[in-house]
């Protein structure tokens, strides 16, 4: 197993929990006091369910660990000491040749913990594009884990980055029914802050009358509303960013000369990228007007049947969407991260052709979830 002594890169991921972070330690801090959260574990393993869990690019020293060619693997991180990331932590992949006893010797198994529980759990969560909280509650859920829901927080960070998209969509809604624009901006400010909560309080009370749902459907309602506002932002945040390393794909050259099969091969394969990036996006774009649709009815038609009705069936979409953008934000993450803004763009024919393929197996790879 290797030491994960990289004190500045753990230390800064005390807090994390994003769509490439899954941070159980902070998660299990925040819920200490829960019983109901004690009582329904992601894992069975303690030391694993207070694990920091990545999508991790590899590094060339960790290549040959695995057992098949791959860009991103799932990183397990046990922290040395929970209270002080500085001190590093060993770690493992998810997959990689010996996995199995490194994982029994750091969950510290024996007969007390359920291992063949925690080993299919850490394949399923090896299988998704990315750990956002959607698309990874219902890839769980539709494999039967049903684990405590705050399991399924958005971030601290992220609920921060994502105010102020969140004000503008719920405006809409706040505007008919508040008089008066200063009230109007401190209702929506109140609703936002508790629609990207975890916790259902009595803040949304008015909006659950207003859908007329039960307390338990309306629970289900604002999680499905919630993921819907995380990737409406996240396609506005990344699809910058995915235009631009589009048009370098499109461009980029190996600095040697190819010969005919590895030419042939870079031409197929990128335009196969290509495609399916553009397959992607349209698709995306597709299942988001679903629900623009049905918020628009509650908004314009003043009718709450429509919303209500999609809300309630709205997690079933989050596999479609959830693989869909962790597919593109892969290629944008691991291309900005290969090429830096401003660095030469130079890359051998092996390379590129390894990097190429791993994107082009991203959209294999969300098929096969979708089957």
């Amino acid at each position: 197993m290797s030491l994960y002594r990289t004190f500045r890169s753990l230390a800064a991921l005390s807090n994390a929990s994003t769509s490439r972070v899954l941070n159980l330690l902070a998660i299990s801090r925040a819920h200490a006091d829960n019983a109901g959260f004690a009582a329904n574990p992601l894992f069975s393993s303690p030391a694993l369910n207070s694990a920091i869990i990545l999508k991790h690019r590899l590094r060339a020293d960790e290549v040959d660990l695995m057992p098949v060619s791959r860009c991103i693997s799932t990183k397990v991180i046990f922290p040395f000491e929970k209270d002080d990331l500085r001190a590093g932590g060993r770690s493992l992949l998810v997959g990689q040749n010996g996995y199995e006893e490194l994982l029994r010797e750091a969950g510290y198994y024996g007969e007390r913990y359920d291992f063949e529980h925690d080993l299919k759990v850490l394949r399923l969560l090896d299988k998704v594009p990315s750990l956002d909280p959607f698309l990874l509650r219902e890839h769980l859920r539709s494999n039967d884990i049903c684990p405590d829901p705050h399991y399924f927080e958005i971030s601290g960070f992220d609920q921060k980055r994502m105010f102020d998209y969140a004000m503008a969509e719920i405006r809409r809604l706040t505007d008919l029914a508040v008089a008066g624009s200063g009230r109007r901006a401190e209702a929506t400010a109140r609703i936002v802050a508790a629609l990207l909560s975890t916790e259902v309080d009595e803040k949304l009370e008015p909006l659950r009358m207003t859908l007329q749902l039960k307390p338990e459907e309306f629970r289900e309602g604002v999680f499905s509303w919630r993921g819907f506002i995380y990737y409406k932002w996240s396609m506005v945040d990344f699809w910058p960013d995915l235009l631009k390393v589009l048009q370098q794909l499109k461009t980029i050259v190996p600095l040697r000369s190819m010969d005919a099969e590895q030419r042939a091969y870079i031409a197929g394969v990128r335009e196969s990228i290509l495609a399916g990036a553009s397959k992607g996006s349209a698709d995306i774009r597709n299942v988001i007007k679903i629900y623009d649709t049905a918020y628009d009815t509650l908004i314009a038609g003043h009718d709450p049947r429509k919303f209500r009705e999609f809300l309630l069936g709205a997690p079933a979409l989050f596999p479609q969407i959830g693989e869909k953008i962790g597919a593109l934000s892969h290629i944008t993450s691991f291309w900005k991260y290969r090429f830096p803004d401003g660095a030469p763009r130079t890359v051998d024919c092996d390379e590129l052709s390894a990097i190429f393929g791993d994107f082009s197996r991203s959209f294999t790879a969300e098929k096969s979830l979708a089957a």
